[in-house]
């Protein structure tokens, strides 16, 4: 998992290896833990009393310390696909591509670089450098411990339109020794079982939201709503590729609206505390407002908003949202779609054009077969001959053809 680092965290008299991944079997050195710590100093060098450093200020190419370490973003064109305008020596080799790529959408899957570019939009939320720590297996199969740090450029002085990306690693085990472990652990399979002492699980880790975190007390509708926005901190400062984190800040947000619902007068005292005003007819935005905070990101409010009266309305059981949104097709994006379309109301049925058809006159009737029933509407196509009119098809017309014929007649 991914832990991603507030700014305040990467002084120099900070300890990088604090609040990440855990003690790793094999220490990264001193250079490793400190390269994004050096990075970060540079672009502070830069910053020069404005609130991000200009993109003209920075050469990646010129840094002998961390260049061949970093990707450089350009946001000009948009957030959806970012372009890449520098891909460090170092970095491109790992990666084995080559300065050709140009978007993140190009980015191989699994790469050491694809965990610099999945960071990306936490710059545009925080509005700060982001560092993070964690491993991986990458594409050659080698557990990998990496670092890095995410920084925001700006070419007008005031919006962030450039990331500056600097990252380190270091291969946890050789593949010969991964050989070997792997016989010594084939080799375990046979012998007796000796089950481990139980251990908690990481709130936001892979046991969270599936019962595995261990037995949690209801506690009352403050400890609920305390529980919850820890978890939606939690999920703020986590990367998680699985979205686990924000799956189990929603689930906790949908359980403490089970709770409150249960307990009206206590959700109506956190609500005037908070200064929200709950709408009638959108009982979860109050409750996402109270969770998540009122000046949280607009759109994320709705989408979980949405999320969770879809979880009311489908009757998911308390503590079932997080395997609810696990298993959904396209995660959040996925509920938020299902439950739009579920209020939206039903098109008005249109009104067949057959009686219209019923009430004119024939102009004649040819004996050829269509295939359709008695009464279908048919538009014939034919040529005009000097003894009148020679039908060389029929065709059997939509809804929409049919109304506009009938209009040219009328």
């Amino acid at each position: 998992m991914d832990t991603a680092r507030g700014y305040d965290d990467l002084r120099q008299d900070s300890d990088p290896t604090e609040g990440g991944v855990g003690e790793p079997q094999v220490q990264v050195g001193a250079d490793e833990r400190r390269m994004h710590v050096r990075a970060y100093n540079h672009w502070v060098s830069l910053l020069r009393d404005r609130p991000y450093p200009a993109i003209e200020d920075l050469e990646p190419a010129s840094i002998a310390d961390f260049g061949p370490h970093s990707v450089l973003l350009d946001f000009t064109a948009g957030l959806d696909d970012p372009a890449i305008q520098y891909i460090g020596r170092a970095l491109r080799d790992e990666c084995a591509v080559d300065q050709t790529i140009e978007r993140i959408s190009d980015v191989p899957a699994r790469s050491l670089l694809s965990r610099l570019t999945d960071h990306y939009l936490q710059i545009i939320a925080n509005r700060a450098p982001i560092g993070f720590e964690a491993e991986f297996v990458g594409t050659r199969g080698h557990n990998t411990l990496y670092r890095g740090i995410l920084m925001p450029f700006s070419s007008d002085g005031t919006s962030i339109d450039f990331i500056y990306g600097v990252i380190n690693w270091k291969e946890m085990i050789a593949a010969e020794e991964q050989a070997a472990l792997d016989a010594e652990l084939s080799a375990a399979v046979v012998a007796p079982r000796h089950d481990p002492v139980p251990a908690p699980a990481w709130a936001d880790g892979p046991g969270a939201g599936t019962g595995m975190e261990g037995n949690e007390e209801a506690g009352t509708l403050d400890e609920r709503l305390a529980a919850a926005r820890d978890s939606v901190a939690s999920a703020r400062a986590a990367a998680t590729r699985s979205h686990a984190a924000l799956y189990r800040a929603l689930g906790r947000a949908y359980d403490f609206a089970i709770a409150a619902e249960a307990d009206p007068e206590a959700l109506g005292a956190l609500l005037t505390q908070a200064e929200i005003k709950p709408q009638a007819r959108a009982p979860m935005t109050a409750i996402a407002k109270l969770v998540f905070g009122r000046d949280h990101d607009k759109t994320r409010l709705t989408e979980a908003a949405t999320v969770l009266a879809y979880a009311a309305r489908t009757g998911v059981p308390e503590g079932g949202l997080p395997r609810v949104l696990e298993a959904a097709a396209g995660g959040i994006k996925g509920i938020v779609a299902e439950e739009r379309a579920a209020r939206r109301p039903a098109a008005p049925t249109r009104r067949a054009a057959g009686p219209k058809l019923d009430g004119r006159a024939p102009v004649a009737e040819l004996a050829i077969p269509s295939g359709l029933e008695d009464g279908a509407p048919v538009i014939l196509i034919g040529r005009a001959t000097a003894t009148g009119i020679a039908v060389i098809g029929t065709m059997a017309p939509d809804e929409k053809l049919t109304a506009r014929v009938l209009r040219r007649l009328a």
